[in-house]
């Protein structure tokens, strides 16, 4: 052979068939990877439903009454009192009794 006479291989030809630890590997990746193909967007999907919900508007319990005029915006329960928050002011409730008990303003 001459050093200007290029090599030529020969045609490997088709493959043949996997062997069948071979298959069942390639099934397992193949399942897998849809599973979690499935599971991302099943996340996705569900984050995108809550974040765009309105927001449950706040209830107090039957047995508290606010002040004229006022809306609760954040209530806070403890075990001996119950605290709302409103627009211009704290608000003191008995938990057992319901009543006002103290009026804080809010500067």
């Amino acid at each position: 052979m001459s050093p200007s006479s290029p090599r030529v291989t020969p045609d490997p030809g088709p493959p043949g068939p996997l062997p069948p630890d071979l298959r069942f590997l390639k099934i397992l990746v193949t399942t897998l990877a849809g599973v979690m193909i499935v599971g991302l967007v099943t996340i996705i999907a569900l984050l995108v439903i809550r974040l765009s919900a309105a927001p449950v508007p706040l209830a107090l319990p039957d047995s508290i009454t606010l002040p004229d005029g006022a809306t609760a915006q954040a209530v806070t329960l403890a075990p001996g009192f119950m605290l709302v928050l409103s627009e211009t002011e704290i608000l003191f409730f008995d938990r057992n009794t319901g009543q006002l008990e103290r009026r804080y303003p809010l500067d």
